[in-house]
């Protein structure tokens, strides 16, 4: 079966392990995926990632992180532009996410960023996911 949304089934799959509490998670690998999982590395959302190599296939081995508590750190996340309906904003109407307590993924015209530095760098684009 082909996928449509290779971002969203991506996202999906990182919900879904860290509901279920799993260590870590294997995403195929593209760049756009692998900018996203950098910002939320950077961001705080997941422990590591690395890239592997599977049967000479590429993946993305996604490492997730837990509190204390052992509830996961992603609240939620949730995808916001879908192949029929593409959302798109300036620098001016980036939405904030809970208040400022998510973020914002967003493609530019410099690459993937997050929704606060697009705000500052004075740049609009496809809003990706939001996460919480």
């Amino acid at each position: 079966m082909a996928i449509s949304d290779p971002v969203a089934d991506m996202l999906t799959k990182i919900r879904n392990a860290s509901r279920a509490g799993h260590e870590k998670v294997d995403i195929p690998t593209s760049k756009q995926k692998l900018e996203v999982v950098k910002i939320l590395k950077n961001e705080g959302y997941i422990k590591n990632f690395k890239k592997t190599n599977v049967d000479g296939v590429n993946n993305i081995r996604v490492f997730l992180k837990y509190t204390e508590e052992d509830k996961p750190v992603i609240h939620g996340i949730e995808k916001i532009s879908k192949p029929g309906r593409r959302v798109y904003s300036g620098y001016r109407d980036m939405p904030r996410i809970f208040n400022g307590h998510g973020i914002m993924i967003v493609s530019t015209s410099v690459g993937v960023i997050t929704g606060k530095k697009a705000a500052e760098q004075k740049v609009g684009g496809e809003l990706i996911c939001s996460v919480w």
